[in-house]
C-alpha cells in the first residue's frame, strides 16, 4: 500500500479509472470562500445570535462560539490527518468508509447528501422570504417567496455548471461584502471601548457568565452557525497541491469562523451592555424580526443607510450559501455515481469539468423539497427554514462523530500516521465533544426547529432512517 495515499486515483464502481474534477482549480483562499459562503456569516449572526442570547445564556453567548470552535478544531485534527491520505470529492463518506467499512460509508453518504440538500432548501425558504420583502418594499409589487426561490434555483444551476473558478469569484464578492461590514462594526466598537458598560470581558467570558441561563441552547446555535467548514475536503480533487492546501484551508476556516463569530457576537453584546442584552434580544424576537437586534447597533454606529444595505446583504449572504451547498451536494452525487452507487450518468462532466448532470439532479431535489411548503401555504421561515436547518445540523453532527471514530479505527489498522495526538487523542476528544453536542441538540431539538414535539420527533427519526436506507442500498448494489 502506498504510504502517502489510499485513494489518489478515483475508480468507478466497476474498478475502471473514472472521470475527475478539474485539477489545480482552487487555492486556499478559493476554498475558504466556499466555506465562508456555506456559513453565510450575516445570516448566522443575524439569525442565530439573537436566539442564542435570548433563549440561551444571555451575555455569555459569544463564549459558546469559542467552545464550539474548540470542539470543531479537535475534530479537524483527525479530519486533516485522514485527508492527507484520502483525496475524494465524497469527503465524509469516503473517510467513514475507509475506517468503518463500505456499508457504513455509503449510509453516511446518504446522510451527507440529506444534510446538504435540506440545509440548502432551508436557505431557499429564508432567501425567498427576504427577497420577496425587499422587492415589495422598494417597488410595491408583491411576488410570492417561492417564485424567487425557483428563479434562483435556475441561476444557481447555471453558475454551478459554469465551473468552480467562476463560482469562487462570485462567492468572494458576496462574502467580502457581508464579512466586511460586520467586522468593521466590531472593530469600531472595540476601539471605542465598547458600549454603555464598556467591553466587560468578564461579563461575557467568565465561568459564571458562560454557565448562566441555558448554555446548551447557545452551544447548539453556535455549532449550527459553523456548519459547512468540512467543504475544504470536498474540493480536494480540485485543489492545488491538495495534501497542503486542504489542511491549511481547514485550519484557517475553523480559526476564521470561530474568531469571527465569537468577536462579532461579543461586540454586539457589548453594544447593549451585558446587563441589558438579554432583554434587547428577547424584545427583538417578540417583535417578530430578530435581525433588529443586530441591525440596530450597526445603524447607530454608521447611520440609517445601514438599514437599507444590510437586508440586501442578507439576501446575497443566503444566495452565496445556497450556491456553496449546491456545489457540495452535486459533488456528492458525482462521487456516489463514480462509486457505482448511483446511475453512471451523474458522473458526466461538461467542458469546464463541472458535474452538470449531478447539478441538475441536485436542483430537482431542491424543487421537490421546497415546493410542498409553497403548495401547502406554509410560512417559509417558521417551517421550511426552521425545520430543515435543524435536521440538517443534526445530520451533520452524526457525520462528524462517525468521521472521528473512523479516523481512530483507520489509523490503528493502517499505521500510515503514527502521531498519537493527530490520529487518536484529538479525534477521541473531538468525538466526545461532538457526542455532547448531539445530546444537547436532541434535548433542545424542539427549540432549535421552533416547532412542536411531534414534528421534532419525525425530523430526528429521519436522520437514522436515511443512514439505514443508504447502507441498505449499498449492500444491495454490491451484493453484500
Amino acid at each position: 500500500m502506498d504510504s502517502q495515499t489510499v485513494d489518489a486515483s478515483p475508480q468507478t464502481g466497476e474498478g475502471r479509472p473514472a472521470a475527475t474534477l478539474k485539477r489545480n482549480a482552487l487555492g486556499v483562499l478559493g476554498i475558504l470562500f466556499f466555506v465562508l459562503s456555506a456559513q453565510a456569516p450575516l445570516t448566522g449572526i443575524a439569525g442565530a445570535v439573537p436566539i442564542a442570547v435570548a433563549v440561551g445564556n444571555g451575555a455569555g453567548a459569544p463564549a459558546a462560539y469559542a467552545i464550539a470552535g474548540a470542539v470543531i478544531l479537535l475534530f479537524s485534527v483527525g479530519f486533516v490527518a485522514m485527508g492527507r491520505h484520502v483525496v475524494n470529492a465524497g469527503a465524509f463518506y469516503t473517510y467513514i468508509g475507509k475506517g468503518l467499512g463500505r456499508t457504513t460509508g455509503s449510509g453516511s453518504a446518504a446522510v451527507a447528501l440529506f444534510a446538504y440538500c435540506t440545509v440548502q432548501a432551508a436557505m431557499y425558504g429564508l432567501y425567498g422570504f427576504t427577497v420577496s420583502g425587499l422587492v415589495e418594499h422598494y417597488s410595491g409589487a408583491y411576488i410570492a417567496w417561492w417564485v424567487w426561490a425557483l428563479v434562483t434555483m435556475g441561476a444557481v444551476q447555471v453558475l454551478g455548471a459554469a465551473g468552480i473558478e467562476l463560482g469562487a469569484k462570485v462567492l468572494a464578492v458576496f462574502v467580502l461584502a457581508e464579512f466586511s461590514i460586520l467586522l468593521v462594526f466590531a472593530l469600531v466598537t472595540l476601539v471605542k471601548g465598547g458600549g454603555p458598560e464598556g467591553l466587560d470581558f468578564g461579563g461575557t467570558f467568565s465561568p459564571s457568565a458562560v454557565l448562566q441561563g441555558a448554555p446548551g441552547v447557545a452551544l447548539m446555535f453556535a455549532v449550527a452557525s459553523m456548519f459547512g467548514f468540512e467543504a475544504t475536503a470536498i474540493y480536494g480533487e480540485e485543489a492545488r497541491e491538495p495534501h497542503k492546501t486542504v489542511p491549511r484551508a481547514t485550519y484557517l476556516s475553523v480559526a476564521v469562523v470561530t474568531g469571527f463569530f465569537a468577536f462579532v457576537s461579543w461586540m454586539l453584546v457589548s453594544s447593549y451592555g451585558p446587563s441589558k442584552v438579554t432583554a434587547a434580544a428577547g424584545k427583538a424576537l417578540a417583535g417578530g424580526d430578530s435581525t433588529v437586534f443586530v441591525f440596530a447597533p450597526i445603524a447607530d454606529q454608521f447611520g440609517g443607510w445601514v438599514n437599507d444595505v444590510l437586508p440586501i446583504l442578507l439576501g446575497t449572504s443566503l444566495f452565496a450559501g445556497i450556491l456553496a451547498f449546491h456545489n457540495s451536494a452535486n459533488r456528492y452525487l458525482f462521487s456516489l455515481s463514480r462509486e457505482g452507487l448511483l446511475p453512471g450518468r451523474l458522473r458526466t462532466l461538461n467542458h469546464r469539468h463541472s458535474p452538470w448532470v449531478a447539478g441538475l439532479v441536485q436542483t430537482a431535489i431542491a424543487v421537490l423539497l421546497v415546493m410542498p411548503f409553497a403548495l401547502a401555504g406554509k410560512d417559509p421561515v417558521l417551517t421550511l427554514f426552521s425545520w430543515f436547518s435543524g435536521v440538517g445540523v443534526l445530520a451533520c453532527m452524526l457525520l462528524y462523530f462517525l468521521t472521528s471514530v473512523s479516523v481512530i479505527v483507520f489509523f490503528r489498522r493502517e499505521r500510515l500516521d503514527t502521531r498519537r495526538w493527530n490520529t487518536l487523542i484529538a479525534p477521541a476528544l473531538g468525538a466526545l465533544g461532538i457526542a455532547a453536542v448531539i445530546w444537547v441538540v436532541l434535548t433542545n431539538f424542539t427549540t432549535l426547529i421552533g416547532g412542536d414535539a411531534t414534528t421534532a420527533l419525525w425530523l430526528v427519526l429521519a436522520v437514522p432512517a436515511v443512514l439505514l436506507l443508504g447502507a441498505g442500498t449499498a449492500r444491495v448494489v454490491h451484493g453484500r
